[in-house]
């Protein structure tokens, strides 16, 4: 057969599912990816930068016309930044995630362990601690937002537990979450020594006998309720002069209760 009579093949034309109407014209508020895993490099207060992975949400408004969203969207947006994703590029990608798949607002959503060098009180032995820190970068139209999330282990010492027992006092681990918006960046480690400073004592991944003893000393003569964690906590952000909102959580993994102790204070945006 030669290539005059060779029959011609044609491409068939895929349906878009996506882009038909739908009748029920219902508004969808967030569509798009998540759990999607990518290398991410964050700013480090000590060592400049620090590498990650996060494990990412991309996420657009849906208009009520609309079946649905183009998926493969949000992953080619992601690539077109390369391996590395860097936090500075957020407001970009965010705008390109309107303009690819015709959205009013969009959301990218990072969570990941970072992680800080401690010393131990006394000895000084080195260890690593890791922290679980969320971005969560919004943009309405033109404008965008940018909300960090930390979440602090720390310990706590039960106040009416030391005032009344003859000797000792119940400790426990304690999580504090805080979430802030703010005019200027704030070090994800300034965050975390906030939250530390607020508790009976801060916790180390490395301890020898004489920094146990230093650590659990400094617990008992600085006990805190839950309630007293979240308005240390409080207190300390507003005084800070960068800081325009702010969400604290406290919750206490009770030692000697099979449940927990919970308090969180808002601070009401200001219009």
């Amino acid at each position: 057969m030669d290539q005059a009579t060779a029959p011609t093949v044609t491409t068939p034309v895929l349906a878009d599912c996506q882009s038909q109407p739908d009748s029920r014209q219902l508004r969808i508020d967030k569509v798009g990816v998540k759990g999607l895993l990518h290398p991410i490099e964050v700013r480090d207060k000590h060592h400049d930068t620090q590498d990650t992975v996060a494990r990412m949400s991309l996420l657009v408004d849906l208009p009520k016309d609309f079946k649905g969203t183009h998926m493969s969207r949000f992953v080619e947006v992601l690539n077109a930044h390369g391996r590395l994703v860097h936090v500075e590029n957020l407001p970009v990608m965010l705008h390109e995630l309107q303009r690819k798949l015709h959205a009013q607002v969009a959301h990218i959503i990072m969570e990941f362990p970072y992680f800080m060098e401690k010393e131990a009180p006394v000895t000084k032995a080195k260890g690593l601690v890791d922290y679980q820190i969320k971005f969560d970068a919004a943009a309405h139209g033109k404008d965008v937002t940018f909300t960090v999330t930390v979440t602090v282990p720390v310990t706590t010492l039960c106040p009416c537990s030391k005032a009344i027992s003859a000797y000792g006092a119940h400790n426990q681990r304690g999580y504090v979450t805080l979430a802030l918006r703010s005019v200027k960046a704030i070090w994800i480690e300034d965050m975390i020594a906030l939250i530390e400073e607020s508790a009976s004592s801060e916790i180390y991944s490395l301890l020898k006998r004489p920094d146990e003893k230093a650590v659990t000393e400094r617990a008992y003569d600085n006990p805190v309720f839950v309630e007293d964690l979240v308005r240390n906590v409080a207190l300390r952000c507003n005084r800070h002069p960068d800081i325009t909102w702010y969400k604290v959580e406290a919750e206490n993994m009770e030692s000697i209760h099979n449940h927990s102790a919970y308090a969180c204070i808002e601070k009401p945006t200001v219009a």
